[in-house]
């Protein structure tokens, strides 16, 4: 009877326009489980028939078999009505049974294609999806969708099935009582959706400060805001705001409450009427001899299940519309294009046959997105993910306000403004610009090092990301060997590129594990050698657990140097013919460093190497210098003949390396 209020919390605000393609593309992942389908439709017809059985049953032995004192017909239909139960419990159980395997299997089945799709989307798309609203489309969505089959047409179809039966035997009964136990439900509706309306606002209200305040929790109890909170001495200040949020909280929850409680009564009155006015009509056609008490009893038993069955079909297109939304969230982030595809034609590249030859040819590229390939902005009530500015309270309008174009704060639209002079010139110091490379062209040749330097942003991590193709150029042809990286298959691609980051990310598992996810079948001697070669393995040893040791979240237990000698050993294990690095050892100590460095001759040995260069010691073993600035590479050579030039690469030299021991 309260179902109302219940979808109508639940809606959104879109309403999808439920097209005859989307119904058919619905209806698409129900036809793997027809026969399921079939079997329950069968189950909710037997359920509503013996629904219609105990009522009669109580008539029966109200007006006959009492009056008579019949014990032979008394005892029969005492069995009865307990048979009924039992055999409506046994249907509800298959129903049961089959419901969750359409159920599970469309989940199943929606996530498998959602997770499919992420496997084969560009770096690009991460960097500009939020992952909480990619959680909320392979969770929240794929089980609203799934409701659409499982649950929605169920419902629409017994509450359907049940409500004909009912008025059927009802009209039999007493049309004058039915027509008037009808008349009520229009009013009722109203009174339902007016106040499911008002308590769906609520509730949303209510979700959003419970984000707020989980969002709180969530940045000041974590390892890094405990500290920061600690170091600044704001404990005081950290818990005034929690408690003013975590009243917010309660207040609204008050209101839920009461407005709630008023709700079931208005509605309880509704009902309340209605049964009066057939009880009160019915009594009186008993007291005239022409309806037996027992007839009464049923009617007053139908007119329960009539109201739930009618109040469920009036509830039915909200959930339907819910689960629509879902369906069209999910088939969107299914239906977003490739940017990184792979032509049917491509070429597989052998590791044993690769030279190692690696040329960019008028390569320039640019981050601008293409909205078409991200996804729509959902808001997501009660989701600490839709809260935009946690400590100081900022609203999502001023949020919204303090940003540019693509999301990009105005702040850095005002960065790029001020890169330019008064006479109209950028500023030669600032890296800010449209374009993060332009006119790129070099050829590193098999087994040479390329080092790349240059100030920070000069769009030297930018080149490492499109060799293994993490990104496409927008104009210009990489080669390796010859082959344009567009018609090479990406496995093969992966598999004879090997890239370390310069922040190390390992997975909340075993060393060992984090190591063989470079070679899932390396054997127990070929994981220590690589370990031994990036000199982590006596450390490893001399852990309780060795290699079954557990990282933690992200190698929180390692150290930097630790977690980044564990990357070297990963990528020695993967033995890849290009060697993709960025050497970043500023923030470790002396001897993490040296044995890093040494790690690094045992694995650039034999490579093609692209690295992004922080040490003397590699640029002046470097067979060709690249030094980038504003996304160009304006000077190459030699350390020797670089500063010869005495140009940007001079001026480095001075002021970030000179003073290193080589």
């Amino acid at each position: 009877m309260h179902g109302a209020w219940f979808q109508y919390m639940r809606s959104g605000d879109q309403k999808p326009k439920v097209t005859k393609e989307l119904l058919l593309r619905v209806l698409n992942y129900a036809k793997p489980y027809w026969w399921h389908i079939s079997g329950m439709l069968i189950t909710i017809l037997l359920s509503a028939a013996l629904t219609l059985v105990s009522p009669l049953i109580f008539r029966q032995m109200i007006d006959t078999v009492l009056p008579s004192k019949n014990l032979n017909q008394l005892t029969i239909l005492a069995i009865a009505l307990l048979l009924v139960p039992i055999l409506n419990g046994g249907i509800g159980v298959v129903q049961r049974r089959l419901n969750s395997t359409v159920g599970e299997g469309v989940i199943y089945d929606l996530r498998s294609a959602l997770f499919g799709q992420l496997q084969r989307m560009s770096l690009r798309f991460f960097t500009n999806t939020k992952t909480g609203e990619l959680m909320s489309r392979l969770n929240n969505d794929v089980v609203g969708a799934q409701n659409a089959i499982s649950n929605t047409i169920v419902n629409i179809v017994t509450n359907l099935v049940e409500a004909i039966a009912i008025l059927a035997v009802m009209l039999t009964l007493q049309w004058k009582l039915t027509v008037l136990s009808v008349l009520v439900l229009p009013f009722f509706i109203f009174v339902a959706q007016r106040l499911g309306v008002v308590l769906r606002d609520i509730a949303r209200e209510g979700m959003d400060l419970n984000a707020q305040m989980n969002a709180h929790m969530n940045e000041t109890l974590n390892i890094g805001g405990a500290l920061l909170v600690k170091l600044f001495g704001r404990s005081k200040e950290e818990e005034a705001r929690f408690r003013q949020r975590a009243a917010g909280v309660r207040d609204i929850g008050i209101r839920r409450a009461v407005i709630g409680s008023t709700f079931f009564v208005i509605l309880g009155l509704v009902s309340a009427v209605g049964t009066a006015l057939v009880y009160g009509l019915g009594g009186y056609y008993v007291i005239q001899g022409s309806f037996t008490i027992g007839t009464i009893v049923a009617f007053g038993s139908y007119l329960g299940s009539l109201y739930g069955a009618l109040q469920g079909l009036a509830g039915a297109p909200v959930e339907f519309s819910t689960s629509m939304v879902s369906f069209e969230r999910v088939f969107e982030l299914i239906d977003l294009p490739q940017e990184i595809a792979e032509k049917d034609s491509s070429t597989t590249l052998r590791a044993d046959e690769l030279k190692g030859e690696l040329e960019f040819d008028n390569v320039t590229f640019n981050y601008k997105v293409d909205d078409s390939t991200l996804l729509s902005e959902v808001k997501r009530y009660g989701s600490m993910d839709n809260v935009k500015t946690v400590i100081s309270g900022q609203s999502s309008v001023d949020s919204k306000n303090s940003q540019g174009k693509n999301g990009q704060s105005s702040s850095i639209n005002r960065r790029d403004e001020r890169a330019a002079s008064s006479n109209g010139e950028a500023d030669p110091t600032s890296q800010a610009r449209e374009v993060a490379l332009e006119g790129i062209s070099f050829q590193a040749s098999a087994g040479s090092l390329v080092a790349l330097v240059g100030p920070s942003g000069a769009g030297k991590t930018t080149i490492t990301y499109l060799i293994p193709r993490l990104y496409d150029p927008t104009s210009g042809v990489i080669r390796l060997d010859g082959h344009d990286l567009h018609d090479v298959t990406l496995d093969s691609l992966s598999s004879v590129i090997g890239m370390v980051t310069q922040e190390t990310y390992l997975f909340h598992d075993t060393i060992r594990t984090n190591l063989t996810y470079a070679k899932m079948d390396a054997t127990q001697a070929e994981i220590e050698s690589a370990a031994r070669a990036a000199n982590i393995h006596n450390f490893i040893m001399d852990l309780p657990e060795g290699y079954d040791t557990i990282v933690g979240e992200r190698g929180y237990r390692l150290s930097g140097g630790e977690k980044q000698r564990i990357a070297l050993a990963r990528v020695i294990l993967k033995n890849p013919r290009i060697l993709v690095l960025d050497e970043a050892t500023s923030s470790l100590d002396s001897e993490s460093e040296s044995l890093i460095q040494d790690a690094l001759k045992r694995v650039m040995a034999g490579r093609t190497n692209i690295v992004i260069a922080h040490r003397l010691s590699t640029i002046l073993a470097a067979d060709l210098i690249l030094v980038m600035d504003r996304g160009r590479i304006v000077e190459r050579g030699t350390h020797d003949e670089l500063i010869a030039v005495g140009g940007l690469y001079a001026q480095l030299y001075e002021t970030q390396f000179r003073g290193e021991r080589v």
